[in-house]
C-alpha cells in the first residue's frame, strides 16, 4: 500500500484537518525532522513521538497543495495561491510562518 501524501486528524481530501478546516486551509506542511507532510503542526504533534520542526531555508518543497498534490517551494506558497491549480491559500497562515519555516 502506498504511503499517504499527507497526515493529520479528521482529514478531508484537500488536507483540511480538525484544527484548520476553512475553505482556504488546503496545504500540508513538511516537518523538518521526519520529512512528512502534515495538515498542521498540531496534527503532527498528536500523531508522532517528536514535536514539529520547521523546515530549513534550503528545503526545496516545504509545502504540498492539498488540491492538486503538487509540491511547492516557499516562494510559490507565498504568492497566496497554487501556481498549478490556482487554488487560493489561507492568508492567515502567514502568522504561523515561524512554526513551519526557518529564516
Amino acid at each position: 500500500m502506498a504511503e499517504p501524501l499527507f497526515y493529520g486528524l479528521d482529514l478531508d481530501q484537500h488536507s483540511r484537518c480538525r484544527h484548520y478546516h476553512s475553505e482556504l486551509d488546503i496545504v500540508a506542511l513538511k516537518c523538518g525532522q521526519c520529512q512528512r507532510y502534515y495538515a498542521c503542526y498540531q496534527c503532527h504533534d498528536a500523531l508522532t513521538d517528536h514535536v514539529f520542526q520547521a523546515t530549513s531555508a534550503n528545503e526545496l518543497h516545504p509545502v504540498l497543495c492539498g488540491v492538486c498534490r503538487q509540491q511547492l517551494s516557499l516562494s510559490d506558497y507565498k504568492t497566496g495561491a497554487c501556481p498549478i491549480c490556482q487554488s487560493p491559500f489561507n492568508p492567515k497562515c502567514s502568522t504561523h510562518y515561524s512554526i513551519y519555516f526557518k529564516n
